[in-house]
């Protein structure tokens, strides 16, 4: 959290981007941090977003889509928003959204 607010993002950003990954809403959040929770049990019980092959690149001189553990290519995964959260990335880049087509703008 201090990471991201030193660089001027939010508390509800940096949420944003954990239930992106994760699934865990801020209150599901919460009860996985007050339980003590270690990230094995975290992302054993975390619904991976579909999308989160889209993250590539190097975190810590690493690139997160050539890590070969599993549990530790997660934690790279969370690693990599993060600092792109604190890096000020515009959220949709960082939540790997598609650009939206004009078919899809109009209605």
């Amino acid at each position: 959290m201090a990471k991201v607010e030193r660089k001027g993002r939010s508390e509800e950003e940096l949420l944003e981007v954990i239930e992106w990954l994760t699934g865990f809403d801020e209150a599901a959040l919460r009860d996985q941090l007050e339980a003590g929770t270690t990230f094995e049990e975290f992302f054993a019980e975390a619904r991976l977003n579909p999308d989160v092959g889209l993250i590539t690149g190097v975190v810590c001189g690493v690139r997160v889509e050539e890590v070969e553990d599993p549990l530790m290519q997660k934690i790279r995964y969370l690693d990599k928003l993060v600092d792109e959260l604190a890096k000020g990335k515009a959220m949709d880049k960082i939540l790997r959204s598609a650009p939206r087509t004009a078919d899809q703008t109009r209605g």
